[in-house]
């Protein structure tokens, strides 16, 4: 019963959690990330991952940890975007990494043109009393990427190993 509430619940809600974070305040808390991790290691413990599957896990994390973190010296993406995508990766490993970044990339894409399009607009007086509002127009914030992050790991979490035991 605990292996399924992990599965079911943990995993989506991290990400839901993310996603209004970084909407809300432009940051996601390392904690968020430590909670993936966590959950993860939970779940390899209580399904019996193998070794060398858990190994392939970490090395598609270290991987995708090794270039957000090159994202982010170059100030591309936020140090929250970066460890988020690798906590995710770690859940993912190699099997369905690619869906997760073309996934992030399009829903990052979309989010950049809407981001770009609402900015051009005048807020209204009502939306301008709003702190996150504010933060969200800003012409020089950057792109709460924590949301295409979390949507994308949301769009391919069903089609993972993890769910496998719910398909019908």
């Amino acid at each position: 019963m605990v292996t399924e509430a992990i599965r079911l619940l943990l995993f989506p809600t991290l990400m839901a959690f993310a996603a209004s974070s970084d909407l809300l305040t432009m940051t996601i808390s390392n904690r968020v990330s430590l909670a993936l991790i966590g959950g993860f290691i939970l779940l390899t413990l209580v399904t019996g991952m193998s070794m060398s599957d858990i190994g392939y896990h970490l090395a598609a994390a270290a991987l995708v940890l090794l270039f957000t973190f090159g994202f982010f010296s170059r100030g591309w993406i936020g140090g929250g975007d970066a460890k988020l995508a690798a906590a995710t990766a770690l859940w993912f490993g190699f099997d369905h990494l690619l869906d997760y970044l073309i996934y992030a990339s399009l829903f990052g894409g979309a989010l950049t043109l809407l981001l770009i399009q609402f900015r051009l607009w005048p807020l209204p007086g009502v939306l301008a009393r709003q702190a996150w509002l504010l933060r969200l127009h800003d012409k020089n914030a950057g792109v709460p990427y924590g949301i295409a992050l979390a949507a994308a790991a949301l769009a391919v979490y069903p089609d993972t190993a993890w769910m496998k035991p719910f398909a019908f």
